[in-house]
């Protein structure tokens, strides 16, 4: 469905676009990705809208990372030192952006993402980064559960899994928002 409008107030949120992830192999070549999502901070930040740039790390030995019992292990090994900080093209500032550090796959729980948003007057978000079916995904449904109104750049967001990601853009965030290209959201706004 295409976008059909943005709430007067509406932040950009882009999910785990890092140093550590960002030389995965993706879906879609993630430089490609990349591009689209600089195109959007660029149209928020002079449409002067909220930004949020979120990243995932862990302190030493993982001790804050989530352990379940699961059959897919979710072991990293030792990563690289850094590995949680935001690719350069965003242009990172603490005094303009809102930064979030994530500890598990979605963005809300555990951080003041919500409240920071909440205090902005922010009803709308638009969503992107990787990967769809991990972060991305896990952050809309946690959106929409809060009440947000979502819309998904198709076009700035990737996962490692061709099937998942296809599965989140067709399946899932139909149902709970809008889905359209980066393009035609940067028009809307």
């Amino acid at each position: 469905m295409p976008v059909t409008k943005l709430d007067e107030k509406t932040a950009l949120v882009v999910i785990d676009m890092q140093r550590g992830i960002m030389g995965r192999p993706t879906v879609h070549p993630a430089a490609d990705v990349l591009g689209h999502v600089v195109e959007l901070v660029d149209a928020f930040r002079k449409a002067s809208q909220p930004v949020v740039l979120v990243n995932v790390g862990f302190s030493a030995g993982f001790v804050d990372a989530l352990q379940p019992r699961a059959d897919a292990s979710m072991q990293m090994g030792a990563l690289p030192p850094d590995f949680s900080q935001l690719v350069d093209e965003l242009l990172a500032d603490p005094a303009r952006d809102i930064l979030v550090t994530k500890r598990q796959w979605g963005a809300f729980y555990g951080t003041e993402l919500d409240l920071q948003l909440r205090r902005r007057h922010v009803t709308g978000i638009v969503l992107c980064g990787i990967a769809t079916s991990i972060g991305v995904e896990s952050t809309a449904r946690a959106a929409f559960e809060h009440g947000y109104n979502l819309t998904f750049a198709s076009d700035a967001m990737t996962d490692m899994v061709a099937e998942a990601h296809e599965n989140s853009l067709t399946r899932i965030f139909p149902r709970i928002g809008e889905v359209d290209s980066t393009k035609a959201i940067i028009a809307k706004l």
